[in-house]
C-alpha cells in the first residue's frame, strides 16, 4: 500500500508493507505457536481482501511496517 501526502511544499510517500504473522495458535492452551507465515499475500476473492492467502488470517495479524520518504523537496 503506497500513500502519498503533500507536507511543506515537499511530496512524502509512505509506504506500507505487512510482513510475519504473529498470530498465537497456542493461545487457548496457554502456550505460544505461530504458524511461520512471512509475509501478508491478500486473498483472491473480491469479499475477502484482509485475509491472508497463505495462511488465513487477517491481516491485522501481520506485524506492519511502514517506510517513509521524501520525494519532491523545495
Amino acid at each position: 500500500m503506497v500513500r502519498k501526502e503533500h507536507m511543506n511544499n515537499s511530496l512524502v510517500v509512505r509506504r506500507i508493507r505487512y510482513v510475519e504473522c504473529q498470530k498465537n495458535h497456542a493461545a487457548n492452551m496457554g502456550g505460544y505457536a505461530v504458524d511461520g507465515c512471512r509475509e501478508f499475500m491478500a486473498g483472491g476473492e473480491s469479499n475477502a481482501p484482509l485475509i491472508c492467502a497463505a495462511c488465513g488470517c487477517h491481516r491485522n495479524f501481520h506485524r506492519k511496517e511502514e517506510t517513509s520518504e521524501v520525494v519532491g523537496a523545495s
